[in-house]
């Protein structure tokens, strides 16, 4: 009786288990399909520079750069996410230069109005500084690596302290826009006045509108769990920006206009090979300081050798070109890439060849307006071409490029720039 008692319990717990299996297989399975979103969510927001917690993203781009003005600048900022709302967000950062002793930071905000547009508007006051020729578009997304080559050798900023209110507006999923106001007080941090007949300004005071818009016609969009979500990159895109000046609109002191264009263009071919070709255009008229002209993204040290100029070569930068050399009222810029297939030396080891040329052209009308800087224009044409060997050794390659034509310089060793190059992104 025993013995049977045993057999049937032995039988009941057997049974029990097995019926049990299939129900913890399926948990289990549940479990690891939510961790490897909860995972891809994660690498998604560390690819996009940001470190999640509960509520408040940090944001990486603040943890440590260099550059030549503040040296080391360090801080901290971040956003509140979809945890806090989905419906309102803060974000903000707090850093300090150690050269410049001086904290920079902003606050800002947003809330949302339509959900199917992605509708937002924002607010923000800003106190930080800017590099001068620097142009952006509003409606740029996000992209973040670990640290930003060209920033190392910059070293003509100007302060600026910034009030702006902006709308973001998803149009379609094709064509997004973004509207900005904003009021600046600018103080340029190196020896600048700007000269308009009896007047002289060595700081001054700006009101400005901003439009911009992104297209992407090629693009292709689906609905994923109740998000729109880009399933093919599609090429090639355009983004075209309008910028106003309003003088005596809260105390500005010019009128001035911008009208900045980029479109990009990418062929991927058969053989893993792609190449990429980027125009850039802008145009300024009007009472346009020095500071909200345009510079050709130089990335070459005023140096005597070589070896002394030997940095980090940059994402889309002239590499031959010197800091400061050029400045335009209106300029172009043409960048060809070819990407070649990479080589696989070893599963770990694949370095990738890329050729590259560039060009610009540009001019500026009363040079005589910017005094107590020199600079020259591009109304010939500048060239330059070279290549890359990326990925050698930990993220690491190398850069070489020549410049020649129109603004091919006497002494053969200042045509040339010998970098390293750095491409690894979160």
């Amino acid at each position: 009786m025993l013995k049977q008692s045993l057999a049937i319990l032995l039988f009941c717990f057997a049974t029990f288990c097995l019926a049990q299996n299939p129900v913890s297989k399926k948990s289990d399975s549940v479990k690891i399909a939510r961790d490897s979103i909860k995972k891809a969510e994660f690498l998604k927001n560390l690819g996009n520079g940001f470190l999640p917690t509960n509520f408040f993203d940090l944001d990486l781009r603040y943890l440590i750069k260099f550059n030549q003005y503040e040296g080391f600048r360090t801080g901290l900022g971040g956003t509140t996410n979809k945890s806090f709302s989905d419906r309102y967000r803060v974000n903000g950062y707090l850093v300090y230069g150690f050269k410049d002793t001086r904290f920079k930071y902003s606050i800002g905000g947003g809330f949302r109005v339509n959900e199917a547009t992605n509708t937002w508007i924002n607010l923000s006051y800003t106190d930080d500084l800017k590099e001068t020729g620097s142009s952006t578009f509003l409606t740029d997304k996000r992209f973040f690596t670990f640290f930003e080559p060209r920033l190392l050798n910059i070293d003509l900023f100007h302060r600026y302290i910034t009030k702006s209110i902006g709308i973001q507006h998803k149009i379609s999923n094709h064509l997004l826009s973004e509207t900005q106001f904003s009021a600046s007080k600018i103080n340029p941090t190196y020896n600048y006045n700007f000269v308009l007949g009896d007047e002289s300004f060595n700081s001054f005071d700006l009101s400005t509108a901003k439009f911009s818009l992104q297209w992407s016609p090629f693009s292709k969009f689906e609905l994923k769990e109740d998000q729109i979500v880009v399933t093919r990159d599609g090429y090639p895109k355009f983004t075209l920006q309008v910028t106003q000046g309003f003088k005596s609109v809260f105390g500005s002191d010019f009128n001035f206009s911008k009208l900045d264009f980029r479109t990009i263009q990418q062929f991927t071919h058969s053989n893993d090979s792609k190449t990429n070709i980027t125009l850039v255009a802008g145009l300024a008229g009007g009472e346009t300081p020095l500071t909200h002209l345009y510079h050709a993204y130089p990335n070459n040290i005023t140096k005597e050798t070589i070896l002394q100029r030997f940095s980090v070569a940059g994402l889309n930068s002239f590499e031959t070109m010197y800091f400061n050399e050029f400045f335009s009222d209106k300029f172009s810029t043409l960048q060809l890439k070819h990407f070649f297939k990479p080589f696989k030396i070893t599963e770990r080891f694949k370095p990738q060849l890329v050729l590259i040329s560039r060009y610009a052209l540009g001019d500026m009308k009363s040079i005589s307006r910017h005094q107590g800087i020199s600079f020259n224009t591009l109304n010939h044409l500048y060239s330059e071409s070279g290549f890359e060997i990326n990925r050698l050794l930990l993220g690491f390659g190398l850069s070489f490029a020549y410049r020649y034509g129109a603004y091919h310089l006497p002494n053969f060793e200042d045509n040339i720039a010998f970098k390293f190059t750095f491409n690894i992104s979160l």
